[in-house]
């Protein structure tokens, strides 16, 4: 196949029409290919939740457009920017392995990205979620703990993001409240209710 301005344009209309301002275009060969090697069409003011992946380096490349690459440290604070920007000569990065990120989305950008395994399967979490279970955890060790709380908009953020990686590894099972419950840490309660106002 060939990546053209064809196949470009087409990602960016599907993008446009997609309520997360996003679409993404599995490479990947096989279902039994556990990689992750994709295109991602992202449009300004698409909202990707801050995340990592443990287990593996994201190799980041810039076909078209500008966009910067935000990393984290465990508490939620910015410590890099890199710009990405063909026209100013900065095509690509690495994120570290285990590194919190996320993307500005400054141009119409498509990024090509590759890691090693799917969503689902190599321990990528969003930092609400890792603060959520860290909150869960210390509760659990201290009755006095506060109790558990998120609000509608993160947790129901972190769903989308969760459904929308499992969508881009392949899967077309229906995503129970449980299996969500489980992947976030997230009481089966919450879950359930932002699910039924998200009307899934």
């Amino acid at each position: 196949m060939e990546i053209n301005k064809e196949l470009i344009e087409g990602l960016f209309e599907q993008a446009q029409a997609n309520p997360r301002l996003r679409q993404n275009y599995d490479l990947r060969t096989s279902e039994r290919d556990h990689s992750q090697r994709m295109l991602n069409a992202l449009l300004p003011g698409t909202v990707v939740p801050i995340h990592r992946h443990p287990q593996s380096t994201e190799n980041v490349f810039l076909l078209c457009g500008k966009l910067v690459e935000v990393v984290y440290d465990n508490e939620g604070n910015e410590t890099d920017r890199i710009l990405l920007d063909p026209t100013a000569g900065s095509y690509g990065c690495v994120v570290p392995q285990g590194a919190w990120h996320t993307v500005e989305v400054l141009e119409p950008s498509v990024i090509f990205e590759a890691k090693d395994g799917r969503f689902g399967e190599d321990g990528s979490e969003t930092l609400d979620a890792f603060r959520a279970k860290e909150a869960e955890s210390k509760k659990q060790a201290s009755p006095t703990a506060a109790p558990f709380s998120n609000s509608f908009g993160d947790l129901k953020k972190n769903i989308e993001y969760l459904i929308g990686m499992e969508r881009q590894s392949g899967s077309m099972d229906v995503i129970s409240p449980l299996y969500v419950s489980r992947m976030l840490n997230v009481p089966l309660e919450e879950v359930e209710k932002v699910m039924g106002e998200m009307e899934m």
